[in-house]
């Protein structure tokens, strides 16, 4: 008896110093970044920030919608460092950086480590592109990835039956091999997607197609390779992009240098997000992404 109530009191031990680290983990979460704000004085340049796979635009194309509405945001760095991510959610960062554009703020895009793919597809709605020269960029293509598995299955005894409406309803399905209808028909929907993307680029960098084409095959460029190829416009680091904003916003003297307020991610973050990367399309789990 003295056993199980030591062991009771064991347990409860262990799980209130555990909700004790949680709430200290979500305490901590809610601080933000130090620095000057929206209502501090003198004319300001915004920094937006894109950071890790490009999963959803919610996030980004609100700190854009907002910092457009003030009057004392002259101009704005778009900080990318991204391999790419959701060919719908790049699109969608590309517009709301063009509506910004619209307004007649203008736009550097300033890539750090890595800015490729649909990171690039983003970069090009700016006025301008500034790369390190380091920078790895360029990934101009789309992929769909599948795996097939039901040969393992089979080895272990597991069978997986379908019921669908369509002979394309399970297409990209993992427990059955890929046909020649299923592949040209995500051969055609990749295609567009890609069509989509190059259109994009070959507009906005005003290149001639045929050279656009020699390099748009999915190659990754270091930042001094994309400036050569036209791909980029400046060589520069952060700074160097935040002093250009300034010059192009009509800024005299050093800018005042705002970002959101962001928090930390806390535990619950991670415990409760929704697993992202996969995409539910028609009935397939299918990875599609600009990367």
């Amino acid at each position: 008896m003295s056993h199980k109530r030591d062991l009771f009191i064991g347990t409860m031990i262990v799980f209130v110093l555990f909700c004790l680290i949680l709430i200290m983990m979500m305490i901590s979460g809610n601080r933000a970044y130090d620095g000057p704000s929206l209502k501090s004085r003198g004319d300001k340049v915004a920094v937006v920030e894109l950071l890790g796979p490009i999963y959803g635009s919610r996030r980004v194309i609100h700190e854009l919608k907002e910092f457009s509405r003030h009057e004392s945001v002259k101009a704005l760095v778009f900080r990318i460092d991204s391999p790419g991510g959701g060919v719908a959610a790049s699109q969608e960062i590309y517009e709301s950086v063009r509506r910004v554009r619209e307004k007649g703020i203008p736009v550097v895009a300033s890539m750090g480590t890595v800015a490729a793919s649909g990171g690039y597809y983003v970069a090009c709605a700016a006025d301008t592109i500034m790369a390190n020269p380091g920078t790895t960029t360029g990934s101009i293509g789309v992929i769909l990835e599948t795996i097939h598995i039901s040969e393992l299955l089979e080895k272990i005894g597991v069978r997986y039956e379908v019921v669908k409406s369509g002979r394309y309803k399970d297409i990209g399905s993992p427990h059955r091999p890929m046909t020649f209808e299923d592949r040209r028909q995500l051969q055609s929907y990749i295609d567009d997607a890609y069509e989509q993307f190059f259109d994009v680029v070959l507009k906005k960098r005003a290149m001639e197609k045929r050279a656009l084409q020699n390099l748009a095959d999915g190659r990754v460029f270091t930042g001094r390779q994309a400036q050569e190829l036209g791909l980029v416009d400046l060589l520069g680091d952060y700074q160097d992009a935040i002093d250009l904003a300034a010059q192009m916003g009509g800024i005299d003297g050093e800018p005042v240098v705002v970002r959101m307020k962001k928090r930390e991610l806390t535990l619950l973050d991670f415990l409760f997000q929704e697993v992202k990367g996969i995409f539910l399309f028609k009935g397939m789990s299918l990875k599609y992404a600009l990367l």
